[in-house]
């Protein structure tokens, strides 16, 4: 579905999904919050790691250019795409060198955003997703809902029927053990005899050429270490200048994505196998991806590219929390996605809902690990489709009556009045349907007004 609205009524006349999302959210949003609490001097630490992101932005051509250097001594293969295209062709152009029949990919959202997953598909190329969340969006034939847990959607009932129905060796008990077994023989071998690993990188570390992964169950290292040959694609904004800086912003991204202090398995490659290395990949091309980046950077979205892809954002908002991911439409859901796919697609009638479903709460800012003013950017989104004439017409003429309603302070008054009390007079406690507001009391009762109104209450001196 093309429309936000559409995608959004989809969403939440299911009341399965949004008892998913709530589950996993919520734990997310409760974990968090103990692992900051924990954390002494958290809010020092968050101010360091906006400062390492701004101060790469700043100097991106330089740090591009000696992660590039130290990369290729390190005897990896650096390749630029300026474009999604240009980036997938890269990497199926690796791919058919290689003779690949089939590659084991680690979860990346990058990978989503360029259109990986097609483009390997529509080459013949078997894709085998190692990530168990991604392996059972594969098998749904759907894209991911969430940047960290991307079957958060999904019931359990939901992955068993799937798993019965694409498994050879099925679970035969429904216990999430069984279950999870029954996708690691269904995965290990296929894993392991993959002609090319495919992963993203979390962080590129300039001054040694390295890049880090960042996984909950391991398969990261078994999609990358078997293969002949690693392909690792990423953004140019995952550049952080040095060791020491990757290890501060791991401990940023594992306590605001899982809160955890730091993820089970977190892996720095540098280069292919050498001569003295037990195991490895014969060949390590890294795909450096703009894809809009640098347009990002040069027209005020720079604070954007300091994102981590930690999905604290998505998890404390209130209005994620009630649609989902697949709502969003785009590759990245929640505030982020909302800020992130009209800098990536462009901004249009198609995705201009996006800015305004954000409610202004600013709970999105307050937990981002660096410090993203998310609420500073949707509203330039906001002001940018208005600008450019994209708003509706009722929306237009809805607003100017507004504003001449405002303007007019004793007849503002006077409506806000006669609204309330005709609200009050409409229901017995809860109001479960209003003139020109159905999109709010279409799947959620309103309270009824209580007491005076906040004017009233503002002009009594009540702050």
């Amino acid at each position: 579905m093309s429309r936000f609205d559409d995608r959004v009524d989809l969403a939440l006349a299911d009341p399965i999904l949004k008892l998913a999302v709530e589950r996993t959210a919520g734990t997310s949003e409760a974990k968090r919050r103990v692992a900051v609490a924990g954390f002494e001097h958290f809010q020092a630490a968050r101010a360091r790691a906006a400062a390492i992101k701004d101060h790469v932005i700043a100097n991106l051509g330089h740090y591009l250019e000696t992660f590039e250097a130290n990369a290729i001594a390190s005897g990896a293969q650096v390749h630029w795409a300026r474009t999604a295209d240009e980036a997938c062709e890269i990497v199926l152009t690796l791919c058919r060198a290689a003779g690949a029949t089939s590659v084991a990919r680690s979860k990346s959202m990058l990978g989503e955003e360029i259109g990986l997953p097609h483009a390997l598909a529509d080459a013949g190329i078997e894709r085998i997703e190692t990530d168990l969340a991604e392996h059972i969006i594969q098998l749904a034939n759907e894209r991911p809902s969430h940047i960290v847990w991307p079957a958060m959607h999904k019931t359990r009932d939901q992955v068993s029927a799937l798993f019965h129905q694409h498994h050879a060796d099925p679970h035969q008990v429904e216990t999430i053990a069984a279950m999870a077994e029954s996708a690691r023989r269904h995965l290990r071998t296929r894993m392991l005899s993959a002609d090319v690993g495919i992963s993203g990188a979390n962080f590129l570390i300039a001054d040694t050429g390295q890049i880090c992964t960042v996984t909950n169950e391991g398969n990261a290292e078994l999609s990358i270490v078997p293969p002949r040959v690693h392909i690792v694609t990423a953004g140019i904004e995952k550049l952080v200048p040095s060791m020491p800086h990757a290890i501060h912003m791991l401990r940023m991204l594992a306590r605001s994505a899982t809160g955890a202090a730091l993820t089970q398995y977190t892996s720095f490659y540098a280069g292919p196998k050498r001569a003295a290395d037990a195991d490895g990949p014969r060949e390590m091309h890294i795909v450096l991806v703009d894809n809009g980046r640098s347009a990002m950077r040069a027209n005020g979205l720079a604070e954007m590219l300091r994102c981590i892809r930690c999905g604290a954002c998505m998890n404390h908002c209130v209005v994620f929390r009630q649609v989902g991911g697949h709502a969003y439409g785009g590759t990245y859901p929640g505030p982020m996605g909302a800020v992130l796919t009209p800098a990536i697609d462009g901004l249009s009638a198609a995705n201009r809902d996006l800015a305004h479903a954000c409610t202004m709460n600013g709970k999105c800012r307050e937990v981002c690990p660096v410090d993203i003013p998310l609420p500073t950017l949707l509203r330039g989104w906001r002001e940018k489709s208005w600008r450019e004439g994209l708003e509706p017409a009722a929306m237009r003429h809805g607003l100017g009556l507004w504003a001449w309603a405002a303007q007019r302070p004793r007849l503002y008054r006077l409506g806000v009045r006669m609204a309330v009390t005709a609200m009050r007079l409409a229901g017995q406690g809860w109001l479960r349907s209003l003139p020109l507001a159905r999109g709010w009391t279409r799947y959620r009762d309103l309270p009824v007004p209580q007491g005076s109104n906040f004017l009233d209450r503002y002009r009594a001196g009540e702050r």
